[in-house]
């Protein structure tokens, strides 16, 4: 992946963390998603007082995606405002599989990057009926 589009990606990823609702102890994340097409869509956490409805920046930036059409990824990138990279839990591993978002940015708040295949962090897909 070209080192630019790589760049913006995590930029627009740690923009997108000063957004996020944490207001009942969840980590500040954000997120920026590559469509196939080139379009760019960003996301943050939102938390809750209720446990079910917490949302990871990753499943509110899909979330987002697809609510306006869009069912092809190239890639996504997830930070938090935590000391080194952020890494999704396994259902948010699971909802990457199953939108097919093929490459993983692993990055930082400073902007260190490592550009990851899903399947490294997940080695099981998802199967639909």
């Amino acid at each position: 992946m070209n080192y630019d589009i790589v760049d913006t990606i995590v930029r627009t990823a740690i923009d997108a963390t000063r957004n996020a609702y944490v207001e009942h102890g969840s980590i500040a994340t954000g997120s920026c998603l590559l469509a196939s097409d080139g379009t760019l869509y960003s996301g943050c956490a939102i938390d809750s007082v209720i446990p079910e409805f917490k949302l990871p920046a990753e499943v509110v930036v899909i979330a987002k995606a697809i609510s306006e059409g869009k069912r092809e990824f190239d890639a996504i990138c997830v930070v938090a405002d935590i000391d080194g990279t952020y890494m999704p839990d396994e259902l948010s591993h699971k909802f990457l599989l199953e939108f097919n978002v093929p490459e993983i940015i692993l990055a930082d708040m400073k902007g260190n990057t490592k550009v990851v295949p899903l399947e490294e962090l997940v080695p099981y897909k998802v199967r639909r009926r």
